[in-house]
């Protein structure tokens, strides 16, 4: 049994743990309320271009129209596949980390399966933990990115997803995958896996990644360039809306995968301190009691003294 010199140090330490527990879940919560906002107010909106985009592009096709994009579309014998993975750069978020590893090495996994090695597997880590990850797996990380884990300037990911597209054009890589958490909830996040290039003109048929349907449909996209006069003409406002749209994506992608990071982190810090404040409890009990029976202990050795001198 432990003397209560020791429980006693072991409720201060605990008392330390639940306060750095305690102002962790505040500010995770505050970043996560302010990531939200941005990523409620984005999603929706890269979601409608993406859309918007999708009906034009298959219209376009349908009516045998040139539109300049096609390089964008077409799918093409996978020889060299890129995956841009995304963790965070610290711990102290419950699975998130380990979540989006394992969906990393299961997609990884897919295209060693189809016979690509790890050198026609090109990985661009956002994340330190992913990039640790990802070296520790035997791949080359094609860049450090670990800034845009949490620093989410438009410049910075414009540039990153330039990189990508001028590649994927020039014939170096020949698809490009995004692994990421989606943020469902405080309480859910998702592992995601989604097709960034060839672009995917599949209209959106409302099983997207919040379950929620959606405004798209085959049906609602039957004829969109009869329906819809595009000025000057649809082929510029192809080639002018498709790159935008791309660097929105990976823009998207990066606030969901912060969100979801956030509030990974809440409930981790949540039940760490609900855990703490449950063991101290515990601690406080027991110390009570051994302090109450040292106490009787104590006064049965002067009553027993007492009467022996007697």
């Amino acid at each position: 049994m432990a003397s209560l010199k020791e429980i006693k140090s072991r409720i201060n330490s605990i008392n330390g743990t639940l306060k750095i527990t305690s102002a962790m879940k505040m500010v995770a919560s505050a970043k996560l309320h302010k990531v939200q906002n941005a990523i409620t107010n984005m999603l929706p909106y890269e979601r409608q271009l993406h859309e918007i985009l999708s009906r034009l592009l298959s219209d376009s096709r349908e009516t045998e129209s040139a539109t300049g994009c096609e390089e964008f579309i077409i799918q093409r014998p996978v020889q060299k596949v890129a995956i841009i993975a995304v963790s965070s750069n610290s711990s102290l978020c419950g699975a998130f980390n380990a979540n989006a590893i394992r969906h990393f090495r299961e997609t990884a996994a897919k295209y060693a399966e189809n016979g690509l090695s790890k050198e026609d597997i090109l990985v661009f880590p956002v994340g330190r933990k992913m990039a640790e990850a990802v070296i520790k797996d035997g791949f080359m990380p094609q860049g450090d990115y670990n800034s845009l884990a949490e620093k989410h300037i438009y410049k910075d990911v414009s540039g990153f997803a330039d990189n990508l597209i001028k590649r994927y054009l020039d014939g170096e890589i020949d698809k490009i995958e995004l692994v990421y958490n989606h943020y469902k909830s405080s309480a859910s996040q998702i592992p995601v896996n989604e097709t960034y290039l060839p672009f995917d003109i599949t209209p959106d048929t409302g099983d997207n990644k919040n379950g929620s349907a959606g405004p798209g449909g085959r049906n609602a996209a039957e004829g969109y360039l009869k329906n819809y006069i595009v000025e000057p003409d649809p082929q510029s406002v192809l080639r002018l809306l498709l790159p935008k749209v791309l660097i929105l994506k990976i823009y998207t992608m990066l606030l969901d995968a912060n969100a979801a990071e956030h509030a990974a982190r809440t409930i981790a810090m949540q039940e760490a301190t609900d855990n703490a404040q449950q063991l101290l409890q515990e601690l406080k009990l027991q110390y009570n009691k051994q302090r109450q029976q040292a106490i009787t202990d104590e006064l049965l050795d002067i009553v027993s003294g007492t009467m022996v001198n007697n």
